[in-house]
């Protein structure tokens, strides 16, 4: 092994974007076997292998005790797209957690004992922060709440998601009973959404937004008059054009990076690629549509995500251009393990490197984030040694490079300390 390779297998990794389940549900209600090989990623590569939706969702139902039918369901997909980023993680799952070179029915029957064994209290902390070597994980899970997580109040980190707002769907009633604000109108919005953040945004990481499934990435400044007819249909219960949501959605979408800007809170972005299947149209996903809102907002920090993938180089760009965004390559080294590694060497030698954070498994399941976060790993170590294979870096450079990317910028970027510091006071 190489002092690189070393160095990268050795440095705790901050993982700055995940969607992991919670304790109780981990331990209660979590995966057996084949949900724990294949609940990920790997669905969407199944189905366009060629596997059925009714096939993939009953191998991840870990309530049916028919362990054969449910593996027979998939097993023809999987031996085509056992070799994607997707399969190589699960691969590394059947490796490294149930000694499985091969996918094999007996094996899975086998490996029962050892997923019980996973699946008791403090085993989720366990194997992120020791078989993954994790600094810590920033949790989006989809909700507003960012409360001290009992299980790892310093490990388990959380998002403020402002999603709904985005795409101007968020809950009147909810966001009411929440913040005590009774919704009328533009003004009692404003209200409600600034109380939302005096509760949640000290014990927040960042503000995070994956609006770009249900609509254009695209932002346009809208005026108070423009929003406010729209709004009034909304608090009615009317259900809104797709004019009016962009409209609303705009207009709380502004608010919400003001509100980050207050807060000191980055701004995270879904930009790219979507999960599953057969509904992305990849025009809407480009993360160049941010670029009105980039120039409209220069104090807050964006965090694009995904290294918008497909359109790798104009996500380089705006990052090169713009001063106020970072690049995540959270999910990127499952997507297309190359482009990621790519994505890299061309970043470095284009955008300043304090620009970029290396890792994020952006997944709901322990072992799948150990997994994704080891190609992480694997990936970067081979575009930095490319880059001292071709005389463009000296190891010593390429060490402190891949420290920076795994850690240092992600330091700079994030209020480690001060988030970590009001958690232990809500708790």
């Amino acid at each position: 092994m190489t002092n690189l390779a070393q160095h990268i297998q050795e440095t705790p990794l901050i993982d700055t974007h995940e969607h992991l389940r919670s304790e109780q549900e981990y331990v209660e209600h979590g995966p057996d076997v084949l949900a724990d090989l294949f609940g990920n990623y790997i669905s969407g590569d199944l189905i366009t292998a060629g596997a059925t939706q009714q096939a993939v969702e009953a191998l991840v139902d870990s309530n049916n005790p028919d362990i054969k039918a449910r593996w027979e369901g998939v097993k023809a997909a999987w031996e085509v797209c056992q070799w994607t980023g997707y399969g190589e993680a699960v691969r590394l799952i059947a490796q490294d957690v149930y000694s499985l070179d091969e996918i094999t029915l007996a094996g899975v029957e086998a490996g029962a004992k050892i997923n019980r064994q996973r699946r008791q209290p403090g085993e989720r902390l366990r194997i992120l922060k020791e078989e993954g070597n994790l600094d810590h994980v920033q949790i989006d899970d989809f909700v507003w709440a960012c409360l001290p997580d009992a299980s790892g109040v310093d490990f388990f980190l959380y998002d403020l998601s402002w999603v709904h707002f985005c795409g101007g769907r968020f809950d009147p009633a909810a966001l009411s009973a929440e913040t005590g604000v009774e919704l009328r109108n533009l003004d009692t919005l404003r209200e409600a959404m600034a109380a939302l953040f005096a509760k949640y945004g000290p014990n927040a990481i960042a503000v995070k937004a994956q609006h770009a499934y249900e609509r254009t990435l695209r932002w346009q400044e809208r005026s108070d008059a423009e929003v406010a007819p729209v709004l009034a249909r909304h608090l009615r219960g009317a259900i809104l054009t797709e004019a009016e949501s962009l409209c609303l959605g705009d207009w709380c979408w502004a608010r919400g990076v003001e509100l980050a800007i207050e807060y000191n809170l980055p701004f995270k972005i879904h930009t790219g690629y979507y999960a599953g299947n057969n509904r992305m149209p990849v025009e809407r996903i480009k993360p160049g549509h941010l670029c009105g809102l980039l120039a409209q907002y220069l104090d807050a920090r964006f965090v694009l995500m995904h290294i918008g993938y497909p359109y790798e180089a104009e996500l380089a760009a705006i990052a090169k251009h713009y001063r106020n965004v970072y690049v995540d390559l959270c999910w990127a080294w499952s997507i297309d393990p190359h482009s990621a590694g790519d994505f890299v060497r061309r970043f470095i030698h284009t955008v300043p490197i304090n620009k970029l954070f290396v890792f994020g498994g952006d997944i709901g399941w322990p072992s799948a984030s150990v997994a994704y976060s080891k190609q992480a790993r694997q990936g970067l170590t081979r575009a930095l040694q490319a880059e001292i294979d071709a005389n463009l870096l000296t190891e010593a450079q390429a060490i402190r490079l891949a420290t920076r990317l795994m850690r240092d910028n992600q330091q700079a970027c994030f209020d480690l300390e001060g988030t970590r510091q009001a958690l232990h006071g809500a708790s």
